[in-house]
C-alpha cells in the first residue's frame, strides 16, 4: 500500500513558513522602499533649481521615505508642461505663465510682487504717470513682458517693445530691456525714466537695483508705486496673488515706502499632479518645510518658502490656485496614521492570511482523510484476510496471510503513534487484526495436526 500521507505532509511543513516568509518580505520590502518622485525645475539658472536640488540632497541623507528626481528645463512653461503631459509628478509652477490643468499646490517657493521705483526728480506717483515714458525691466525677465502688459493696460496704456530711441508720445509705454549694471546710466542719461520690478521685496537683488535708482537722484530719493486696485486686479487676473510690500522695508534716509504698499505678483510654486496620493503630498510637503532651516544654509532661497494662504479647507481645495489636499493635511495637521495609510494593504494581507489559514485547514483535513481512508484499507484487508483464511489450507499461503497480518498491524500502530485516529476507525482495525490473526493460526494449527496424523 502507497504511503500518501507522509510526503504531503512534510511538503505542507516544508513549504507554509516558506510562503509565509516570503509574504512578510514582500510586505516589508514594498512599505519600506523610498518612494521616488520625478520634480521638473525651473527657470534655468533661477533660485528654485537649486533649492529643489537641495532638498533632494537632504532627503536622500536623511534616508527619508520620499525621494526626488530633479529634471530641469529652460522655463516654467515647460515644466509646467512636464506636469501637464504625466512626465513628472511635482514641478515648479509660475502660475500666471501657464497653470497646468492636474497642478495642486504643496508650497509657494517664492511670491513677487509687481512695483515701479522711480527717482523722485521724475514725479512719478503711479501707473497713469507712465504715459510717454521709457520704462526699464531687466533684460533677462522675459516672463514678466506679458504680465506688465496687463497691468499696463488695465490703465489704459498700451505697451510696446519695439519704439525707437526719442521721446514716446501719447498713451504709449516703451518697455526697455536694461542689465542690472546698467540701470543706473540709463536712468542718468535720460533712456529710461522708471524701472519695473517683478521680484521678491525683500530680495538682495530688489535693494540693490532701489539703491541704484536712489543713487540715480539729485537727492538720493525714489518713488515706489505698485498696482492699485488688487482686488479688481485679481478679479480679471486671477492667476496672480495679492501682495503687500510693508512700510520702511528699504533702508536709506528717506523711509520708502512711506506706507504699506498694495499690489499684485505671481508667485512660483511647488505643484503636484491632482492624482498624488494625500500621505505622499503631505511627506514631501512636511518635510520641505521641516527641513527649511537646513536647506537655507545651501541656498538663501529656503528663506521665501510659504505656506499657499487660504481661509477654509473648501475654499483651498475649490480655488483657482487649488491647495493639494495632502498639502491641506499637513498644514491643518490631520496627516494619515501608518495603519490609515495602509489600510488597504493591511486588509489585503488579513484576507490573505485568512486565505492561507483555511488553505492550511483543507490540507489538515485531506491529510487525516487520507490517514482514516489508509487505516480504513488496512481494516478491510485484514478482514478479506480472515475471510479467504477460512477456505484455505495451503500452509504456504497461510503464512504470508499471517505475515500480511503483521504488517497490516503495523502500519495502523504507526499511524495511531504519529496522530490521533477517531477511536471507532482505530477500535475496528484492532478487531479486524485479532480476527484475521486468530482465523489464520487456526487453519495452520489443523494443517499441522492433519500432516502429523497422516505420518
Amino acid at each position: 500500500m502507497r504511503k500518501v500521507g507522509a510526503p504531503i505532509r512534510r511538503v505542507v511543513l516544508f513549504c507554509a513558513p516558506l510562503l509565509a516568509l516570503a509574504v512578510a518580505g514582500f510586505a516589508y520590502a514594498y512599505l519600506a522602499r523610498p518612494t521616488t518622485l520625478v520634480v521638473a525645475v525651473a527657470p534655468n539658472g533661477g533660485s528654485e533649481p537649486a533649492l529643489m536640488r537641495a532638498y533632494a540632497d537632504a532627503l536622500a541623507k536623511g534616508k527619508a521615505s520620499i525621494r526626488l528626481r530633479i529634471v530641469p528645463f529652460d522655463g516654467v512653461r515647460e515644466s509646467a508642461e512636464a506636469l501637464r503631459d504625466g512626465k513628472a509628478d511635482l514641478a515648479v509652477v509660475r502660475p500666471d505663465v501657464m497653470l497646468p490643468r492636474n497642478g495642486l499646490t504643496l508650497a509657494v517657493l517664492r511670491e513677487q510682487a509687481t512695483f515701479v521705483v522711480a527717482p523722485r526728480q521724475a514725479g512719478m506717483d503711479g501707473f497713469p504717470a507712465l504715459a510717454g515714458k521709457r520704462l526699464g525691466i531687466l533684460a533677462p525677465r522675459k516672463a514678466d513682458h506679458a504680465l506688465v502688459r496687463s497691468l499696463v493696460r488695465r490703465h489704459g496704456l498700451e505697451l510696446r517693445d519695439d519704439v525707437p530711441e526719442g521721446e514716446v508720445h501719447g498713451r504709449v509705454v516703451a518697455l526697455v530691456p536694461v542689465e542690472e549694471g546698467a540701470i543706473g546710466r540709463f536712468l542718468s542719461e535720460g533712456r529710461i525714466a522708471a524701472v519695473i520690478l517683478l521680484t521678491t521685496p525683500t530680495s538682495s537683488a530688489a535693494q540693490r537695483i532701489v539703491g541704484i535708482v536712489r543713487g540715480a537722484d539729485a537727492n538720493g530719493e525714489a518713488t515706489l508705486f505698485g498696482a492699485p486696485d488688487a482686488a479688481s486686479t485679481l478679479a480679471r487676473l486671477p492667476r496672480l496673488q495679492a501682495v503687500t510690500i510693508p512700510a520702511g522695508l528699504y533702508d536709506g534716509q528717506q523711509r520708502l515706502p512711506a506706507e504699506d504698499v498694495p499690489t499684485v505678483g505671481s508667485s512660483y510654486r511647488l505643484m503636484a499632479r491632482a492624482t498624488l496620493s494625500r500621505s505622499v503630498a503631505a511627506e514631501v510637503t512636511q518635510h520641505l518645510f521641516e527641513m527649511r532651516a537646513l536647506l537655507s544654509e545651501a541656498t538663501p532661497a529656503a528663506e521665501d518658502v510659504t505656506h499657499p494662504a487660504y481661509d477654509t479647507t473648501v475654499g483651498a481645495t475649490s480655488a483657482r490656485l487649488a491647495i493639494h489636499p495632502g498639502a491641506i493635511d499637513y498644514y491643518e495637521r490631520e496627516q494619515e496614521s501608518l495603519i490609515e495609510r495602509y489600510e488597504s494593504w493591511i486588509y489585503l494581507l488579513a484576507i490573505l492570511g485568512g486565505g492561507l489559514g483555511s488553505v492550511a485547514a483543507w490540507l489538515r483535513q485531506r491529510i487525516g482523510r487520507i490517514r482514516r481512508e489508509r487505516i480504513e484499507v488496512a481494516t478491510l484487508r485484514l478482514l478479506e484476510i480472515r475471510s479467504n483464511a477460512r477456505g484455505e489450507s495451503d500452509r504456504s499461503k497461510l503464512e504470508e496471510m499471517a505475515g500480511e497480518t503483521d504488517d497490516l498491524a503495523a502500519s495502523v500502530a504507526r499511524h495511531a503513534l504519529r496522530r490521533a485516529a477517531e477511536p471507532h476507525t482505530l477500535a475496528a482495525a484492532t478487531l479486524a487484526v485479532d480476527a484475521a490473526r486468530s482465523t489464520v493460526a487456526r487453519r495452520l494449527g489443523r494443517g499441522l495436526g492433519s500432516g502429523a496424523a497422516s505420518a
